[in-house]
């Protein structure tokens, strides 16, 4: 329960701090690739395409990608073994989500934390980025640090930022909190390039959980945001009551 726990805070606050990176010049269109830690401990590509209401993220050694149009509330996930895809409305698939993680949380809610975030005045070159070093703090036991780059504009974040939390903050304010938090607080110091958690080794050092390895901004045009041609419908079955 505790690691679903952990990923929930730690997958809302990626995703978040990965729209961050693209919002600056959304309408231009921005591609960015990352390496992201899953939950059994494997390093993955992930590429993300960006343009305006639209994203969309690739798993390549998965073969499969997620398509989110948040104007058209719709989201197609792509198979790309079968040529295939399901298509839905994006607003009851958060839904759905959120009430299948109500049923697998704990009854008991998690304890509030006192979460510091401290520049540590280190600075590295990482990927192209000039980076400093930001280290977050929960209770004073050191959680997480972030390498954190101002190279990149993000005028635009607090728009589609709300617009991402906003479904499931709904339904686990309490759980959120603590990753609203560390966001609020390192936004002050740009975009994160490179993170470190010290929670998921039980006390054997930082193991990397985000790298951003490439940004590229490009018109992306309307394609990219649709289904594959030729590629066939699955219509989903209805969930049992």
């Amino acid at each position: 329960m505790m690691k679903n726990k952990r990923f929930l805070f730690f997958g809302w606050g990626l995703l978040l701090l990965s729209f961050i990176i693209v919002t600056g010049d959304c309408w231009g269109g921005m591609i960015i690739e990352e390496l992201h830690r899953d939950m059994e401990g494997r390093m993955g590509r992930i590429v993300r395409f960006y343009q305006e209401d639209q994203f969309r993220t690739d798993h390549p050694e998965g073969g499969v990608s997620t398509i989110i149009d948040f104007k058209g509330d719709r989201m197609v996930m792509v198979d790309h073994s079968s040529r295939s895809y399901v298509e839905v409305k994006f607003s009851r698939w958060e839904k759905e989500v959120a009430e299948r993680l109500k049923k697998s949380m704990p009854e008991v809610k998690p304890q509030e934390r006192r979460i510091t975030v401290t520049r540590t005045g280190e600075t590295a070159l990482i990927n192209g980025f000039q980076t400093e070093k930001v280290e977050i703090r929960a209770d004073g036991e050191l959680i997480e640090e972030n390498w954190m780059t101002r190279d990149v504009d993000y005028r635009e974040v607090e728009r589609v930022m709300e617009r991402v939390a906003r479904g499931f903050s709904k339904e686990f304010k309490l759980e959120m909190k603590e990753g609203r938090q560390i966001y609020e607080r390192l936004r002050s110091y740009g975009i994160p390039i490179l993170i470190k958690d010290y929670t998921l080794t039980y006390g054997l050092g930082p193991i990397t959980v985000m790298e951003v390895r490439k940004i590229e901004k490009k018109d992306l045009g309307i394609e990219i945001f649709l289904p594959p041609a030729g590629y066939q419908r699955i219509i989903p079955e209805a969930p049992k009551r």
